[in-house]
Parts: structure tokens; C-alpha cells; sequence
């Protein structure tokens, strides 16, 4: 596929898999991803096409033919538009953006040594120019983070922000749930104008607003650096949608309850007893079609 065509698919959201990585080895790869960074903070402003319609009747006149200034004023308006959009991309941030597929895993090597693996389906943006002065990354998805000592170290999500000096942690941040879990040290969660201090094997949930705490867990790592994804009182959703980033499938579940409780594993390894994991517990079957799986409760 050419540079052209990968890029117009990355515009329509609509890049398998494969093309988007791609899409990630194009040598102009950063340069696109900070024009789209600058791009989202912009808005066309809403216009009232009625009132709009009845202004250009009551003022309407013969204009077959542009005067003499209209076509000098829309010259001047390019070159305005264009020297804009050139100072724009020109001053952006140095936004480095990593990101990750279904499937897959990927360490991210952060500028003070400290390091972010990232869970399938995920991405972490950050400023390497200004990272000495503010350590703050952006996170979508799921990231555990080895934290090297020194000034505070934000990791910032839609559902709150996560801040430390130097520790091993795990921030989840999927749709409406934040999910943290500290390994060493202490880790400050700010959320809802609120702030809770976990210190190791502590866990917060924050889902769908509501928040969880739970009792202390000895882990030294969360298990899905070891290819087992974990889950303690969660939703089947959470569960099914897990299995859908690790297993690179579609999963049909209209015809059960995704909202009944789940605790339980599964492996990122085999796809059959991932799905015996998941369905035995909860007393569900499952048929294999192609790429997708149906769960039924027959």
C-alpha cells in the first residue's frame, strides 16, 4: 500500500492492524501525529444556516461577475490561512507519541531512564525537550510504569491523574474506569476533586464514578506482563474487551449479561483456554466463527 493511501485510511480511522504499523515506520510518522495533536485543540465554529440563508437573501445582488476587490481579499486570506497553519505546525511541542496494536506489547524508554510497557491497544505521548523540568506523560489504555527517582512524575488519564517520585506502579484507563495498582513506594491518584495515597500492593478502582478499594495484594507485578491478563470483581465487559485487545477477535455478547461480576485469569497464549477461563466460571459457551466468538448462555 502506498505512503498516500495509508495516510488516507489513518484520516478515515479505518487502518487494520497491519497497516497501522505500517502506517507507524512512515519516516514523516511524528510529523503527522503532532499536526493531529495540534489539530484536535481546534473547533469550526458553529453557524445558524437559517439565519445565515435569510441574510444572503435580504442582501443578495447580481454577482455573476467578482468585483474588483473580492478576488485580491481572498489572495490575502490564503496566504493568512496558510502562513497560519505553517506557524502552528512550526511551533507545536515535541510530542513523541508511541502507541500499540491488538496483540501486542511494547516498552517505551522514557528520557530519565524510567520506563512505560504498554498493554495492548494503548498509547503514551510526552515532550522530550521539556522533560527535565516537567516529567508528565498522557496515557490511553493501559501502561505499567518503573519510575526512576527524582522531581514528580504525572501520568495523566480522562479519569484522573497519577503522580510519584520514583516507584513501580500500573495505571488502566479504559472508557469510564481508572484502575491503579502501586508496587513499590507510594502513589498519589487525583480524581472528582479528590486525592487518595496508596502504598504497596494497594488498589484503586474508580468505575463508572463509583470508587473500590481493596485489601492488600502481594503481587510484585501486574500479570499481564507475564502474558495473563487478572481481574478481582469487574464486570464481564471489562473481561470480554481485555480478551478482544490481546486476542485481536470481535466477541458477540448480546445474548448474555455483560454486567454480572468477574474474578478470574486468562492466558494471552491460547486462545481456547482463554476462553474456557472466561466461560466456565460464568457458565456461558462460546462458538468460533472466523474472526469473531459468540458467547451464549445455551
Amino acid at each position: 500500500m502506498t505512503r498516500e493511501e495509508l495516510i488516507q485510511k489513518w484520516l478515515d480511522h479505518s487502518l487494520t492492524p497491519e497497516e497501522l504499523q505500517a502506517f507507524q515506520q512512515l519516516d514523516d510518522y511524528s510529523e503527522l501525529m503532532k499536526l493531529q495533536q495540534a489539530l484536535q485543540g481546534f473547533k469550526a465554529p458553529r453557524v445558524d444556516v437559517e439565519t445565515a440563508y435569510r441574510t444572503i437573501q435580504t442582501t443578495k445582488k447580481d454577482t455573476s461577475k467578482p468585483t474588483s476587490w473580492f478576488k485580491p481579499l481572498l489572495k490575502i486570506a490564503a496566504i493568512l490561512v496558510i502562513g497560519f497553519g505553517i506557524y502552528m505546525f512550526a511551533t507545536l511541542p515535541n510530542l513523541t507519541i508511541i502507541e500499540t496494536v491488538a496483540a501486542n506489547k511494547k516498552i517505551v524508554e522514557l528520557p530519565d531512564a524510567s520506563t512505560a510497557t504498554l498493554n495492548a491497544v494503548s498509547s503514551v505521548s510526552f515532550n522530550k525537550k521539556a522533560w527535565d523540568k516537567k516529567r508528565e506523560i498522557n496515557l490511553e489504555g493501559e501502561a505499567y510504569f518503573k519510575v526512576a527517582k527524582g522531581a514528580t512524575f504525572s501520568v495523566i488519564t480522562d479519569e484522573g491523574t497519577v503522580s510519584v517520585l520514583g516507584t513501580q506502579f500500573n495505571v488502566k484507563q479504559r472508557n469510564d474506569l481508572l484502575e491503579v495498582f502501586c508496587y513499590e513506594g507510594s502513589v498519589k491518584v487525583a480524581y472528582l476533586q479528590k486525592e487518595i495515597v496508596l502504598t504497596p500492593g494497594q488498589r484503586f478502582l474508580l468505575l463508572d464514578g463509583k470508587e473500590f478499594h481493596n485489601e492488600k495484594e502481594n503481587a510484585k507485578d501486574p500479570s499481564w506482563i507475564h502474558n495473563e491478563s487478572s481481574f478481582k470483581s469487574l464486570p464481564l465487559q471489562e473481561v470480554i474487551q481485555e480478551f478482544e485487545r490481546q486476542y485481536d477477535v470481535k466477541v458477540d455478547a448480546s445474548k448474555i449479561d455483560t454486567s454480572q461480576v468477574f474474578t478470574g485469569s486468562f492466558t494471552h497464549t491460547d486462545i481456547n483456554l482463554a476462553l474456557k477461563a472466561i466461560t466456565l466460571p460464568s457458565q456461558l459457551k462460546y462458538q468460533k466463527k472466523q474472526n469473531s466468538i459468540i458467547l451464549t448462555r445455551d
